[in-house]
């Protein structure tokens, strides 16, 4: 019989990782980070945890939440806009944390307890929201009880540069599958398997967990839980072989946002069976003048184009002048290209505007950025 997820929390941790992209969380959170056109980071985690059957939803906040809050609004676009359950913004601090914002996820676990014990859900799921990915948490949670684990670590397998590894934590498994080795920001190239930051444990065992090791001063989950508890704790991995990029600076984002461009890539991310959903900002279809040209690109609703697009991602009401060329670039929000400009291999924030004339480029291995509301 199919477990019921109404039963199974999930907490999302917004803040985590923006260390790495601080261009891009200068002014909000990893949560809430523009991609893929139209898309926050946020949606693909929410998104997952909706379309598996998820009532209950937390997310764990702690600075620059105000894109977050305007972006989630009442939660309904995810279906969790309820009396009961639905999506909850938990604080970024506890009275009972004494250096007051949390250290880490153990204590920021620690200030939502009593929400945690409320939801008296039997399994939490949680995870970070630096991942583009489409979970099926459903089949998480079945693979989780079916091997009687105490916490269920999803993980991928790949040739990562050493650049990928500094910050993130990997897995040596044995032949069943259980975590046996954990290694944590060790700058290792090679075939790895890497921890993504979604587990899914029963509520009971991570409330003791939590209880148990802040109160000895403990704060990090991965180094307190993962690295410190691998002998004691059942934990296994459950590979996931979708697609999936994480986030760790600007350089993987640029590249993420990239490979939607394949249509092979953005088919698995972005299908009908399990959508992604988003906020939907009512804006009217995009315009193409007479003389623009549009090639291998994404182009969303509100955008006027006149000039000559390739190869990039253009969010919604992007305004493209006559005579300009764009290509392999990243606009966006309402940003505006002039006339007779030449863009390449640039990441614009949020209404950016670049004048009549000018040329701005720079180099795939190193794209440049210009932040929100700037005019060149």
């Amino acid at each position: 019989m199919s477990y019921n997820m109404t039963n199974v929390l999930g907490i999302l941790f917004a803040n985590a990782h923006e260390d790495s992209v601080p261009e891009l969380t200068a002014k909000r959170t990893m949560a809430s980070i523009p991609f893929g056109g139209r898309f926050r980071m946020v949606d693909f985690l929410l998104s997952g945890m909706s379309n598996s059957g998820m009532s209950r939803v937390g997310i764990i906040t702690r600075a620059n939440y105000q894109s977050l809050l305007d972006h989630i609004g009442m939660a309904r676009p995810w279906d969790l806009a309820r009396n009961t359950g639905g999506l909850t913004l938990l604080a970024p601090f506890g009275r009972n944390i004494d250096t007051g914002l949390f250290r880490g996820k153990l204590e920021a676990l620690y200030s939502c307890l009593s929400y945690i014990r409320h939801s008296e859900c039997e399994y939490t799921v949680l995870s970070d929201c630096d991942l583009v990915i489409n979970p099926n948490f459903h089949n998480l949670v079945e693979s989780h009880i079916a091997s009687g684990a105490d916490i269920t670590a999803v993980c991928h397998t790949d040739d990562y540069t050493e650049e990928a590894t500094r910050e993130s934590t990997c897995f040596k498994l044995d032949e069943s599958g259980r975590v046996v080795e954990v290694s944590i920001n060790r700058a290792v190239a090679g075939r790895r398997t890497m921890d993504l930051n979604i587990y899914v444990l029963k509520t009971s065992l991570l409330i003791s967990l939590v209880d148990d090791l802040v109160s000895l001063g403990k704060f990090s989950l991965s180094r307190d839980v993962l690295q410190g508890r691998c002998a004691d704790l059942n934990i296994r991995a459950y590979e996931f072989d979708g697609f999936c990029m994480r986030i760790s600076g600007l350089e993987s984002y640029y590249r993420a946002n990239m490979a939607l461009l394949s249509y092979d890539n953005l088919s698995k991310l972005v299908n009908s069976e399990r959508p992604i959903y988003t906020k939907d900002r009512a804006d009217a279809p995009a315009k193409y003048g007479f003389d623009s040209a549009v090639k291998n690109s994404l182009v969303a609703d509100g955008c006027v184009i006149e000039g000559v697009v390739e190869n990039s991602i253009l969010f919604r009401g992007v305004k493209v002048g006559k005579g300009s060329v764009v290509k392999n670039a990243i606009l966006m929000q309402d940003t505006v290209v002039g006339k007779n400009s030449t863009v390449s291999n640039i990441i614009t924030d949020k209404n950016v505007k670049i004048k009549d004339g000018l040329t701005v480029s720079s180099s795939e291995s190193c794209p440049l950025y210009i932040a929100k509301g700037r005019e060149l």
